[in-house]
């Protein structure tokens, strides 16, 4: 298929759309064993075809970096040989993952003599629209197939090559496993009307859309798809220094929270702090600075160091996805709670603390997808929650919320059987 300006954009689209609704029609019946040969086989493919992946990679890079994309936007885009080990290491995970399809959720008896299955079935076509990250391909790829969804993959423009090889190597694995190639599609143009057409829904062909990218591109998707959309639009991630936290977890929590990786939607964008223990800001926010991060905080957070740069009203609920933290004080668990309830995005909140009832109080009194304690926020990932790897966070409160894996892509139905069940 090629990828010229003068492509017809609207034909090809529904062509794809075409193609995955037949596709998915076969894989919702395809047993377990042939899906997960045609993830072992796209993860030897991965393996095999390392080079070239990383050829395209430096295409992909030299184009964002002419682009003028940050230092933090380019290294989510760059794939080294450890991260595409990571690309076929998920791939392993999601193959040797249960099958949902099929899986009954629950089961009764009805005096009216009906026996009643409610088993998992899967969604039918799945659209995906992300940015920079290539190694999504893989992953939603997978993740749709292993839950018996076709998929329709729309890359972003600076990883346009790099989803290429490796949507590649995923067709290897279908065709290594007599499933439909079709059931994985990459759109093969950076032109913007195919997202347009994509949200549109093909003609009932697309079931769902999930956006995985910025702000921009969540509204966009939100306010134009025609069909459902699971989605979050900002990682505003908090994380909470009670003042019955122990200080040395405190630090190694905090650093790694914020610097593990600075441009993923798990990484903490605010850092809160008991006021009745004032001694433990410095230590933490001390060693964020001594690492390279910049700290904006309110008075007492600048206090402890020169260096703290006074925060302005827009830093609190602003993602940085960049060494940048703001910082505040706060009047206990019920201040913490009132700040994340204000600037949150529903996405991740961390509580550092070794009082139960304080960690009770955070998650019963929030309502963020993901409410952690005593951990990095960095762990709100589905492969760090056994679902094999994600396609993204949803924030919504419909269907699926927090990690979206396999399980989050099947919705179910009824299986009723009866001897000889006459309604009166």
């Amino acid at each position: 298929m090629n990828t010229h300006t003068d492509l017809d954009v609207a034909a090809v689209m529904q062509q794809i759309g075409d193609a995955a609704k037949d596709a998915a029609t076969e894989l919702a019946s395809a047993n377990a064993e042939r899906k997960h040969a045609a993830l072992i086989a796209a993860a030897e493919a991965i393996r095999n075809d390392r080079e070239i992946i990383i050829d395209a990679n430096a295409l992909d890079v030299a184009y964002a970096t002419e682009k003028g994309l940050s230092a933090a936007m380019i290294d989510r885009l760059v794939l080294t040989d450890e991260r595409i080990e990571g690309i076929v290491s998920a791939l392993l995970g999601i193959a040797d993952l249960p099958d949902p399809v099929g899986e009954v959720t629950s089961e009764w008896d009805r005096p009216n003599g009906l026996h009643i299955k409610r088993v998992r079935t899967p969604l039918g076509v799945i659209g995906v629209i992300y940015e920079s990250r290539p190694n999504v391909t893989a992953d939603a790829g997978a993740l749709c197939l292993k839950a018996g969804n076709a998929t329709i993959l729309r890359g972003g423009s600076e990883s346009f090559h790099s989803a290429r090889a490796i949507h590649a190597c995923l067709v290897k694995g279908l065709r290594a496993a007599d499933l439909p190639e079709t059931a994985i599609q990459l759109v093969p143009t950076r032109d913007r009307a195919a997202v347009g057409a994509m949200l549109s829904g093909l003609n009932g062909c697309v079931d769902v859309i999930i956006p995985r990218g910025g702000r921009g591109l969540v509204e966009r998707v939100q306010t134009d798809a025609r069909v459902p959309v699971f989605a979050h639009l900002d990682g505003i991630v908090h994380l909470y220094i009670d003042g019955a936290a122990d200080i040395k977890k405190a630090v190694a929590i905090a650093k790694n929270a914020k610097l593990r990786r600075t441009g993923i939607c798990g990484a903490a964008e605010c850092l809160l702090f008991d006021n009745a223990k004032p001694e433990n800001i410095a230590p933490v926010v001390k060693t964020l600075l001594d690492n390279g991060c910049a700290v904006r905080g309110d008075a007492s957070v600048q206090a402890v160091d020169t260096r703290v740069e006074p925060a302005s009203d827009g830093d609190y609920g602003f993602e940085f996805l960049d060494t940048i933290i703001a910082a505040k004080t706060v009047d206990g668990i019920d201040g913490a709670i009132d700040h994340i309830r204000q600037f949150s995005s529903s996405h991740t909140e961390s509580v550092v603390t070794e009082d139960d009832a304080i960690a009770d109080r955070f998650f019963t009194r929030l309502d963020s997808a993901i409410l952690m304690r005593n951990a990095s926020t960095q762990f709100a990932d589905g492969g760090e929650f056994g679902m094999g790897a994600e396609i993204g966070i949803a924030t919504g409160k419909m269907h699926a919320r927090g990690p979206i894996g396999a399980e989050q892509l099947t919705s179910f139905k009824y299986l009723v059987e009866a001897e000889c069940a006459l309604r009166d």
